[in-house]
């Protein structure tokens, strides 16, 4: 079902952080030997870096893609206290780098006293606005007013949270319904008090965020947060990284027309799983916020998918180094056993065999020359199924139909 790919990242430390591009064909690392590495997919699948460079003086925490309307564009963030914007650009004709592009610093933003934990660039509805979360529990907005010069960067907002900050993500719902919202954990190893997430929303009256929700019941050390994709919903998701997975729902309450204050929300928790047994470290949704896949220390990647009651299940589990999943005997674990007998009946689905009332025709090879073939698989990946489709059962004919033979109507007058 799955097929992992070993790439020599050739970092000398600890890889912090792994980013995609918008098209996912361009991907970037970091890492504490204080370097970016970015990589490039090429047609046959194969990663190959293009470049690695060194970013700050101190390890380097997490790396993020601006939107490529703005252009190739990088952030990352480090122990060293400050964050950096980098550019690709194509050499110029006189350039001993004509046609090769390179990666410049546009910019240091050196507000932070401590060390900048998170960077996030907000959605591009909003334009180019970049967001950087610190341990000393500022998160700081900056915009830059000329997409064109990426050296010129505002700080525009200060917000402070009271706790040490680790994480940010912005909801990226660009509904008119919806003011701008950012959600930010906390790392701070204190349980004695909870409210490690905190929810804030952009008031346009006074042209400040403010904080919309405390999640309460998020008592432990936050490791990563992310907003689901909105895709229209009149509501939020929102998954979070701490001791387990949870995932949270944020229902926007009926606001009064003469309320200046931040919206307020109904929270729901519709799922929480310790299937990790340890730390989770990041969250990541899909394009269709259908699919959560979540990281942990037990080395394992878990996907995470719900069913149209809105029950939230397992459907994969993917070691790092590609292997099945076993159990402590050495055997295949009850999920991964599970989740092979479901893989195997959906396939089994696909390829003709009847799948509870419901009967899958089989899958015809691509033929030559068919405008869609080249979204079939090949041909030697689909396989047919040589049992014999269910018949339905004969039913009697209505009485009042004859099953004789009918006669000729006779000739017209005339012919």
């Amino acid at each position: 079902m799955f097929v992992a790919r070993s790439i020599a990242a050739d970092h000398k430390d600890l890889i912090h952080d792994v980013s995609y591009d918008f098209h996912g064909r361009r991907m970037a690392t970091c890492s504490s030997d204080q370097s970016v590495k970015v990589w490039d997919k090429s047609e046959n699948g194969e990663w190959h870096c293009t470049a690695s460079w060194k970013t700050h003086s101190g390890s380097v925490w997490r790396v993020t893609w601006a939107h490529p309307e703005f252009g190739q564009v990088l952030a990352s963030c480090s122990f060293d206290r400050t964050a950096a914007v980098w550019e690709e650009i194509v050499g110029e004709s006189n350039d001993k780098q004509r046609g090769l592009s390179h990666w410049i610093k546009r910019t240091t933003l050196v507000d932070s006293r401590t060390s900048v934990t998170d960077v996030k660039f907000a959605p591009k509805h909003m334009g180019l606005m970049l967001t950087t979360c610190s341990a000393d529990g500022v998160v700081r907005i900056y915009e830059a007013p000329d997409v064109m010069n990426l050296s010129q960067w505002s700080l525009q907002h200060e917000i402070s949270c009271k706790l040490s900050c680790s994480c940010i993500s912005w909801n990226p719902s660009s509904s008119r319904a919806h003011p701008p919202m950012f959600a930010v954990g906390s790392d701070d190893s204190n349980v004695t008090y909870g409210g490690k997430v905190q929810i804030y929303e952009y008031n346009e009256n006074t042209r400040k965020y403010a904080k919309a929700e405390t999640l309460m019941t998020v008592m432990d050390a936050v490791h990563d947060i992310a907003f689901a994709p909105n895709l229209g919903r009149s509501f939020h998701v929102l998954a979070i990284a701490t001791k387990d997975v949870r995932i949270f729902k944020l229902v926007p309450m009926r606001k009064e027309s003469t309320s200046t204050g931040p919206t307020k929300f109904e929270l729901q928790i519709v799922a929480q799983f310790d299937n990790h047994n340890s730390q989770v470290w990041r969250v990541s949704w899909n394009i269709t916020s259908t699919l959560l896949a979540s990281s942990g220390d037990d080395g394992c990647v878990r996907l995470w998918k719900a069913n149209y009651m809105d029950n939230w299940k397992c459907t994969g589990i993917l070691k790092g180094d590609g292997s099945p999943l076993t159990g402590s005997s050495g055997q295949p674990s009850a999920m991964s056993t599970v989740l092979g007998s479901s893989v195997q009946s959906s396939q089994n689905a696909l390829n003709g065999m009847s799948a509870g009332r419901y009967f899958f025709p089989p899958l015809d090879p691509p033929r030559a020359g068919i405008v869609y073939g080249h979204l079939l698989p090949p041909s030697s990946l689909i396989e047919h199924c040589d049992t014999e489709p269910i018949q339905p059962q004969q039913q009697p004919l209505p009485h009042r139909l004859s099953s004789r033979a009918l006669l000729p109507l006779p000739e017209a007058e005339g012919q």
